[in-house]
Order: structure tokens, then sequence, then C-alpha cells
């Protein structure tokens, strides 16, 4: 086990101290996200309804045992467990590294709280670093690219790489069927203002900037796993 590895495990293992049974429990993507699924299924927790963020998430935990259901059946959940590709000490976060943003925001959306898991390496002071992806229709998807490119500029950020997302030497498609590009600001100065102009531009299904969502930021390092809570 890596060192990173072993941090995750620690995060996702404290996680488990919010989960209660009887929860309806939103379950995220990615791999801290995955460990944090095989700790709760090895826990034994009963009469949980889980809501998986992504098609690789439902079939690892019907193959754990976790029950599944559909999120309209049961929302609002009571809790979302997800990682995040980055985390400020304000709680925004960057994900959509694996390209499930859409779905994991509608089922943190649809909860009363969220808990981010991370390991130390995932918070940072400024948002950006780490590539923002946004999900576009595949329809007309340059010409979005385009219009994204514009809306950039016109925000300060100058001529930011934009990419087309690959994946086995093709285009990368969503679970929802769309495509993704990959957008490097570097550093964004002000995420929630960003996230409200991409937002708005014509063939935008959604984004990985989640504002104003995660309530509890469980960061772990060397030192111990850091709880950080939305004032």
């Amino acid at each position: 086990m890596t060192d990173q590895t072993a941090l995750k495990r620690a995060a996702a293992a404290k996680a488990l101290d919010y989960v209660q049974d009887g929860m309806k429990l939103g379950l995220g993507s990615g791999s801290t996200a995955e460990i944090f699924v095989e700790l709760l299924a090895a826990r034994g927790v009963q009469k949980l309804a889980c809501v998986p963020t992504s098609e690789k998430t439902a079939a690892l935990a019907r193959k754990l045992g976790l029950t599944l259901a559909e999120l309209d059946a049961v929302a609002p959940l009571d809790l979302t467990i997800d990682g995040a590709d980055e985390a400020d000490r304000d709680l925004n976060l960057i994900k959509g590294g694996g390209g499930m943003m859409l779905r994991e925001k509608i089922v943190a959306a649809a909860s009363k709280k969220m808990v981010v898991i991370a390991d130390a390496s995932k918070l940072v002071p400024r948002l950006g670093k780490f590539p923002l992806a946004v999900e576009v229709v595949a329809f007309g998807h340059k010409s979005t690219a385009a219009h994204l490119a514009k809306t950039a500029a016109a925000q300060g950020y100058g001529n930011v790489p934009i990419a087309l997302r690959q994946r086995d030497d093709a285009t990368f498609k969503t679970d929802s069927g769309n495509v993704i590009y990959d957008i490097a600001f570097g550093a964004i100065r002000d995420a929630p203002e960003l996230a409200a102009v991409i937002s708005a531009v014509p063939g935008v299904v959604e984004h990985g900037l989640f504002i104003g969502i995660a309530t509890t930021l469980l960061v772990a390092g060397p030192a111990g796993t850091e709880v950080i809570e939305r004032p």
C-alpha cells in the first residue's frame, strides 16, 4: 500500500463515523470513494439505501452486497460521501477527473450533507491547478468549446488550454453520453463567479466546480485526519 493509498483509506475510514443505520446514502465515484464503499460493506451496516453516482460505483456496491436505490425514489438523501480532485478551506471543490461530476453533483445537491474525503495532497490554497472538467452535449461541442474559450478570456484568464478528453484513443463519453473538455486555468481567482459564467454557456451540461455543496471535508495527512466544517 502506497502512502497516498494509506491516507485515502484513513479519510474513508473516518467518514464511516458519519454513517448511521437506516440512512439514505449517496456513494461517490473515484479511487477514494471506492475505498469508502469497500470499508462500508466490510463494516456490515444494515438497512442502508445507497444511491451510486456512476455505473462503476453501482457495480462495486452491488458486488459487495450493498442495497442500491434510485435517487428519485428515496430523495432527499441523508448524506453523500465522495472524494475530490482539489479542495480549499472554504470547502469549494474541483471534481470531474473521472468524468462523473454530473451525477455526483445531482446526488450531492439532493443530500442534506456532503462529506468529502481526501488525502492531504488534494487540499490547496487556491483551486485550478487540476484542470476543470466541463461536460457538454456532443452536438456542436467544438462550437461550445470555442464559446468556453471566449468566456475564459472575458474573465481574464487569457488563452487557457482547452482539450477534448480522450480515453483509449477515442473521445471519452460520460455515463450520460456527453463529452468533456478539460480547461487548465492554473489558478482560479473567484470560483463562484467562474462557476456561474461557465454554467451560462449554451451546450454546457455541468462542470466540476462544486460551490457551497460540501458541508464537511476530511483531509488525511501524516499527522492524522483533519476535519474542516462549513461555518
